[in-house]
């Protein structure tokens, strides 16, 4: 019954599965009724033995329970839907393999045919519902992403079921069905039940694995056979771009889907289609929705790379997005046109339409590397970076995008300027010019070329005969182009299609080539018609005949005869026969000038790319310090390119990237260590011995003339590279060959090699160890005292055996010492007493490593040093006793210092000192860190001897109390910290009351030292100043009872001396006093802080370095007058800049210590007593205030700000107050906070900067984007501001029109005597040096208390507010300051003399 009610029933295919519960119309076939869930599984197999009986035919009796089974889906068993799935399958596989033999019957009856459409509708519907219902399982429960670790699930069969499914869709797609149909169309509605499954499967997020490819290309495949066979290509096209403007996943799928549609099924039709229906979407609608642009941008870029010839076809159509809001699509437009460029328009062999084009994209490219959005310069960068790399850049393009890139090098934004590197990269590995790129080895043959090249043209010049000039040619054709221009006013005349070029340049040139072809019509057409374009430009503007025809002829003059600009380089006409047979005896000469042209061109080209270079150069090495890790690696990179290019210049930035090596970021660290093993260990030689050579050579270069910071940061390098074993031994033979004279090579070389081998020795001492003889007799031998400057790295090399005290402390390592009777020590002694009388100036460096040398290696070092200092004495003994013997009447030597009753040579006397100061610097070195090292290391072997006698004696007899006692007291520590104290106050108390007492040999020299100190102006010799200074400094490190007694004298130097040198070293003393003895310095402290501002460079930039070692390590406290330090940014001086920065960026790194200290630094910058002039603080304000980022920091100085405001008394300090809210990134808090103290600054907005300022910060606000309570907000804020300003204004109008009324006046500051700030002085008199009084305890200072003097600048009012519990965890404790006295080596500084 239900098979004869089908077979007159007609099935439509519902929009919704509801509409099929009911019948729109007669004879529609409706569902009866929907079956419950327990009824489901007899159904089923009801349907399946109907199946095994009538075939497909079967579901038009039993679709009613798979209907119901769809219905009931989420609460059918698994079995169930696995069940239907399956047996689906097998239905609508046995149909399609039913159908071909049945559509191929031509006696098929109309219901026979009916009942088969019916049925094939019917089965498609169902299958294509459970392919839906498993798919939407599939995706709520997040298989595609999660790992297959269960037992077998509906999902994961239907996992494996989807592509057989669609496979078998494919094949059912594929067979003619329009005659189900009766020969027409098929139906959309069933294209589109069998499509919209297909899209549904690609909306899934996992789609785009690699394990679902199988799934990819099934689908592909289906559509593709839609679109062939039943026309899909209309809702292909809104489909996909609908699906791209919700799924950003779809875009490569897609991408590759159309790309495989056009290569296999010839739909290229489809393209364009796509193209032109993302190019009509809204430029203006895109940009306000971020995620519907990007799968469209994606498409249009990976549709590129795919297939770039038929998207050049449709550029056109998206041209319009370049002008759009949306930066993805100006991206992706952009890039699109990189690939055409790169795959299609590359190559010498274009065409000129082609050519054209090119250019047109290229010069659009260049019009977006200045894009407004950073993240578009940075991809046009790195497409023009793809470009090169591809070769496919014209080399007539090479100069302007190579500058382009170079300007790019400035920009603001961090990704811009790194992909601007990279394209520079790319450049130089791509040039076509040259394999060395330096300027000035490319500037001389370029010089005797273009030279050439004119002697080639003069000659031709004189051995040329008679030529007919162009302008008696043009006399010749005048005639025929009058009447031509004659002709183009006669009426009825046919109207030529000419279209005007461009530019002028082009139209120059496209007119004169029509006049060398003698068509002279179309040339006079042209010119009228530029004459009217181009009136304001040159030659088009200065030729005003009577009339047009005149004007024409004169420009076509101008133009033929070459007098024309731009057209000079133009050849001869060949418009005369005559001379053309003249000029073919001289077509040899003529191809050799040509070749010659080409040559000279070539070089210029380079000669100008490497310009470029060197331009970058400068820039890109300021850029190797960045915050960015990214830029900081390709500057590295960069440099790496450009030395292997051989431009000399490069090597400053391989220099400048050697201190990276500290960084703390792996990745710079790594970048240093990769740049220099690529320059130096795998340079391209032919030989194992001439790469040797190289690498020696090379380094030795560098080490030359470096400064010390750069021979420290080269010694790590190589130490790595040692330890790594990446040193050849071949490298290690030949620098000893060079040490001891086996290999020829100069003194500086001798040097160089000795320094290598010390810096190698770091990583394997054994290669100093080993050789130690050989460097004792070479280095140290009798003629070491001709080259002092090769027996002090001798002893630095040595150095290197001693073990490092930071890592053995600790463990039970004995330090490695040489006995005193060692001839390294005799022979250091023997040279150290021979150099003593002679006057070098490498003696001093010599003797100081010497002594250092001795402290560190040798067994009863004071001993040595005890021989050396009374020989050397001995020697100044026996020196004065001969001067006083050969007493002259011509008086004393000009080169001595004298007494009255005798004399010594100055440089006698400054080795002298200098020897002192080092062995007292040593000596303290040496009992604070070998010995007091040695004795913690000998008690830990005792009491490790002790624990192991107490543990056997414990195990017999182990009395309860006594190990609890015990055991409290290890817990607590305080066996091992009173035992260190007792071996510190043992170092302690032999500084103190030994080394300067009498008995001891330094304390015979002291006042020797001092008096030099007292009598500047006995001894006035720099030299001998500087050392005595240095001396001084030494001494006190001794002992504090000295140290507190000299320091009056030690600052008392520093303030007055008139020798930058002895400022100098003082400062570095005073750094070193200040760590160890920080209570007797820190009296002292503002004379430190006064040297920031010496006249001398030298003398402020190690005040800036001195200070900064001294904050850093919290030694001295920043309050008060870091703004010193703060002034060091505008200093004249780029170093002292850069030291003021380093220390401001260090700082910056320690919590909120700049946040701490800006109100105290803006307090005094904009005292008018610091006379800061207004830029200068801007400047200042600009570097400090970056650094502040948090929002809570923001919001506290815009309200202290806003207080300071209110109670400045000058018109400049509440201008300079205002300009620093502009530099604060203002939140909606913040801007909060501005409102709430309007009446702070309400008054001062009547003057025009103040304002300025104001309008500036809520500008700001406003660009960054904010919520509309927030702008609700600054626009009554600028409501406020703009009244205030305008009654400030109306008000100061109304003074000035009433004569007896007086304009107010600002508030006047209370006189204060000498409170005001005094600005230093270098010139200081003996009463105005005050020793600061001794620190007395606190209970002494509150029995003391007095008010402190007031101050006229204005503090911060808020700043005695509560604060934050931020804040207060911020700001910096005077408990959290370190009291225990280290003693420090400052080895690294470079001590003036």
């Amino acid at each position: 019954m239900v098979g004869t009610v089908m077979a007159v029933m007609e099935f439509h295919l519902p929009l919704v599965p509801a509409d099929l519960l009911r019948a729109s119309k007669p004879g529609q076939y409706s569902v009866q009724e929907v079956l419950p869930v327990r009824d489901l599984p007899p159904a089923l197999t009801a349907f399946r033995s109907a199946f095994r009986a009538r075939g497909a035919l079967a579901v038009l009796q039993h679709f009613d329970p798979m209907y119901s089974l769809l219905h009931h889906f989420q609460a059918v068993g698994t079995a169930v839907r696995e069940d239907a799935l399956e047996l689906m399958k097998c239905v609508v596989s046995h149909h399609s393999n039913e159908l071909p033999a049945m559509l191929g019957d031509s006696g098929l009856s109309h219901a026979d045919r009916v009942a088969h459409l019916n049925a094939l509708k019917m089965n498609c519907y169902l299958l294509t519902g459970l392919m839906d219902a498993f798919e939407m399982e599939t995706f709520k429960s997040g298989l595609l992403e999660k790992k297959k670790n269960r037992s077998k699930t509906s999902e994961s069969l239907w996992e494996e079921e989807r592509e057989p499914i669609l496979r078998l869709l494919t094949q059912l797609l594929q067979l003619d069905l329009r005659q189900l149909w009766g020969g027409f169309v098929v139906e959309e509605e069933f294209v589109s039940l069998i499509t919209g499954s297909s899209y549904r499967i690609l909306e899934n997020p996992g789609i785009g694995l690699q394990k679902y490819r199988a799934t990819r290309e099934a689908v592909t495949h289906l559509l593709a056979a839609a679109l062939v066979h039943y026309d899909h290509m209309f809702n292909a096209t809104l489909k996909i771009t609908q699906m791209l403007q919700h799924f950003e996943h779809v875009a490569p799928v897609f991408a590759q889907a159309v790309s495989l549609w056009v290569k296999d099924y010839g739909l290229k039709s489809l393209v364009g289609e796509l193209l032109r229906e993302l190019g009509q979407k809204c430029p203006q609608d895109l940009a306000h929705d971020a995620s519907v642009i990007k799968g469209c941008a994606v498409f249009i870029t990976e549709l590129a790379e795919q297939i770039p010839a038929l998207v050049l076809s449709n550029m056109s159509v998206l041209l319009r997005h370049l002008d759009g809001e949306s930066y993805m699509m100006r991206n992706a437009v952009l890039a699109a046109m990189a690939e055409v460029l790169v795959q299609v328009l590359s190559g010498d062999q274009l065409e000129e339409a082609a050519r054209g084009t090119r250019d047109q994209f290229l010069t659009m490219l260049q019009a977006h590397v200045c894009d407004i959005n950073s993240f578009v310069r940075s991809r046009v960068l790195q497409l023009f970076t793809r470009i090169v790399q591809c070769k496919a850049l014209p080399l007539t393009q090479f100069q302007s995008v190579v500058s382009l890139a170079v300007e790019r090098l400035k920009d603001k934004a961090v990704v811009v300027v790194k992909n601007a590197i990279q394209l520079l990269i790319a450049f130089l590995s791509n040039n076509p010019f040259s394999c060395k790129l330096s300027c000035k080895d490319l500037s001389e043959p370029l010089k005797k070329e273009v030279q050439k090249l004119q002697e080639m043209r003069d000659r031709n010049r004189s051995a040329a005969g008679p030529v007919i000039t162009p302008e008696e040619e043009w006399e010749a054709m005048l005639p025929e182009v009058r009447a031509a221009v004659q002709e183009l006013f006669e009426p009825l005349q046919e109207e030529e299609v000419l279209e005007v070029e461009e530019t002028v340049e082009s139209t120059l040139k496209q007119i004169t080539g029509l006049l060398r072809k003698l068509n002279y019509r179309s040339a006079a057409r042209l010119t009228q018609k530029a004459l009217d374009r181009f009136q304001e430009k040159e030659p088009f503007s200065s030729l005003m005949e009577e009339n047009e025809e005149a004007t024409i002829l004169g420009v076509l003059k101008r133009l033929y005869t070459g007098s024309c600009p731009g057209e000079k380089s133009e050849g001869p006409p060949h418009g005369n026969s005559g001379l053309e047979n003249e000029a073919v005896p001289e077509e040899g000469p003529q191809t050799e000038l040509i070749k010659q042209e080409m040559l000279v061109q070539y070089l210029q080209d380079a000669y100008n790319f490497s310009v470029k270079i060197t331009e970058a150069l400068s820039l890109i090495r300021k850029l190797m310090y960045e915050n960015c890790v990214s830029v900081v690696q390709e500057a590295i990179e960069f440099f790496v390119t450009v030395s292997q290019f051989g431009v000399s210049e490069a090597l400053f930035g391989v220099r400048r990237m050697l201190p990276l090596i500290w960084s703390k970021e792996p990745g710079i660290k790594e970048a240093v260590l990769n740049a220099y093993r690529r320059l130096y260990l795998s340079p391209s030689r032919d030989s194992e011995r001439a790469r040797v050579q190289h690498l020696v050579r090379s380094l030795s270069l560098i080490i030359v003339d470096a400064s010390l910071g750069t021979i420290q940061c080269l010694e790590e390098i190589i130490s790595e590279f040692v330890q790594k074993d990446e040193i050849e031994p071949a490298v290690i033979q030949l620098l000893w060959e060079q040490f001891t004279g086996k290999s020829q090579c100069s003194s500086l070389e001798r040097c160089a090699a000795v320094m290598l081998l010390g810096m190698m020795a770091r990583g394997n001492p054994e290669i100093i160890g080993s050789n130690l003889d050989v460097l004792v007799t070479v280095g140290l031998s009798e003629k070491a005292c001709e080259d002092f400057r090769l027996a002090k790295e001798v002893c630095n090399a040595i150095s290197k055996l001693a073990r490092d005290t930071k890592q053995t402390l600790g463990k039970n390592n004995t330090p490695f010492r040489l006995p005193q009777n060692h001839m390294l020590f005799g022979c250091l002694s023997e040279t150290v007493i021979k150099g003593f009388v002679q006057p070098s100036c490498h003696w001093i460096p010599f003797m100081e490593a010497a002594v250092t040398l001795i402290y560190q290696l040798a067994e009863g070092a004071e001993e040595i040093c005890a021989h050396i200092l009374q020989a050397c004495s001995q020697e100044a003994l026996e020196k004065l006793k001969e001067d006083d013997g050969q007493k002259a009447g011509s008086g004393d030597s000009p080169s001595s210092v004298s007494d009255g009753a005798s004399s010594l040579p100055t440089f006698l006397l400054m080795h002298l000192v200098s020897l002192v100061g080092q062995v007292a610097l040593q000596q303290v070195a040496y009992l604070e860190v070998s010995v007091s090292t040695e004795l913690r290391r000998r008690r830990m072997l005792r009491d490790e001897k002790t624990k192991n006698n107490s543990d056997r004696s414990m195990k017999k007899k182990r009395p309860q109390s006594t190990g609890n006692e015990t055991t409290m007291e290890e817990e607590l520590g305080l066996t091992g910290a009173t035992a260190d104290d007792t071996e510190a106050e043992l170092i302690r108390s032999i500084c103190e009351t030994e080394l300067l007492d009498g008995k001891h040999l330094l304390s015979a020299f002291v006042p020797l030292v001092l008096k030099i100190c007292n009598n500047p102006g006995l001894y006035s010799d720099a030299g001998l100043s500087a050392a005595a200074a240095l001396a001084l400094g030494k001494v006190c490190m001794i002992s504090s009872e000295f140290c507190d007694s000299h320091l009056r004298l030690l600052f008392t130097m520093m303030e007055k001396s008139s020798l930058p040198s002895v400022r100098s070293n003082l400062l570095i003393a005073a750094g070193d006093l200040a760590i160890r003895f920080p209570n007797l310095v820190e009296p002292w402290t503002s004379h430190l802080y006064a040297r920031l501002r010496d006249p001398c460079p030298s003398v402020r930039k190690m005040a800036g370095l001195v200070m900064t070692h001294l904050i850093l390590k919290d030694m001295v406290k920043v309050k008060g007058q870091v703004s010193e330090l703060a002034v060091l940014l505008i200093d004249p001086e780029e170093s002292i800049v850069g030291v003021a920065q380093n220390f401001f960026t260090e700082l910056s790194n320690k919590g909120n210590a700049i946040y701490n200290l800006l109100p105290d630094i803006i307090s005094h910058l904009s005292d008018p007593n610091c006379s800061i002039e207004e830029e200068s603080f801007r400047t200042i304000m600009r570097h400090l205030l970056s650094y502040i980022t948090k929002d809570r920091q923001t919001e506290s100085l815009v309200e202290k700000l806003c207080q300071r405001i209110r109670t400045a008394s000058t018109q400049r300090q509440y201008q300079d107050l205002s300009y620093c809210l502009t530099l604060l990134p203002i939140s909606e808090r913040g801007l909060q906070k501005l409102q709430d103290n309007f009446d702070c600054f309400a008054d001062k907005l009547q003057d025009p900067a103040v304002y300025t300022c104001f309008q500036t910060v809520l500008s700001r606000f406003r660009r960054a984007g904010s919520k509309p309570e927030a702008k609700a907000l600054a626009d009554e804020l600028e409501q406020k501001l703009f009244a205030a300003h305008n009654r400030g204004l109306d008000s100061a109008e109304t003074c000035q029109k009433g004569d007896a009324t007086p304009m107010p006046k600002s508030a006047k500051r209370r006189p204060t005597g000498s409170s005001h700030r005094q600005p230093l002085s270098t010139a200081n008199r003996d009463e105005d040096f005050v020793t600061p009084q001794p620190r007395r305890l606190r209970n002494q200072q509150h029995a003391k208390k007095r008010l402190p003097p007031k101050k006229v600048t204005i503090t911060f009012s808020s700043d005695e507010e509560s604060s934050s519990e931020d804040e207060l965890l911020a700001e910096l404790r005077e408990e959290e300051t370190p009291t225990k006295t280290t003693p420090i080596t400052r080895s690294s500084a470079r001590r003036l003399r």
